[in-house]
């Protein structure tokens, strides 16, 4: 059976997920907000047991996906999102729909690739940034290339997904 903050969850995602398709950003005031509501829903609910389930869940997806993030596979918005997420739901489910993210990343990024006409373009100009990076030990070049011409998708088509899959199947 669903909890209330089940369904703080499910509201905190449409608004992230609106947002992070038409602002391609996650507005500090919701990750934050939804940290917050999080660890204050589950100490209210749940005394300082509460407390310590949604610090827990918080820390775990906000430590892992910052280490995502220094490797600059994500953005920080989305760290503080699964951050929020994790002080919502928990250590169990958090670590859940953090691997089914990034499983459904993989697989939208393989598709985009796949079904974009320039990809053959694509993969040489990105071999031979990161080879010419690589060989004079200037990452600048690499950097901009990530930012500016390589094909980057919004994450929450990824999160979506796993989140819903997670309530379905849980694995943990």
């Amino acid at each position: 059976m669903l909890g209330v903050h089940d369904y703080i969850l499910f509201l905190f995602l449409i608004i992230a997920f609106i947002s992070d398709i038409k602002n391609q950003k996650l507005p500090n005031w919701l990750t934050a907000g939804g940290a917050v509501i999080g660890i204050i829903y589950h100490f209210i609910a749940d005394g300082f047991g509460g407390l310590l389930f949604a610090l827990l869940g918080l820390l775990t997806a906000g430590g892992i996906f910052l280490i995502l993030y220094i490797f600059k596979a994500i953005g920080a918005g989305d760290v503080k999102l699964f951050g929020a997420i994790g002080s919502l739901v928990g250590f169990d489910m958090v670590v859940n729909m953090m691997l089914i993210s990034i499983i459904f990343a993989g697989i939208l990024s393989a598709l985009i690739l796949l079904f974009t006409k320039t990809f053959m373009q694509k993969m040489i100009n990105a071999f031979f940034h990161l080879r010419d990076s690589f060989y004079m030990k200037d990452y600048s070049k690499l950097e901009d290339y990530k930012k500016n011409k390589a094909t980057r998708f919004p994450f929450m088509y990824a999160v979506v997904p796993a989140v819903v899959i997670t309530y379905i199947y849980p694995i943990i």
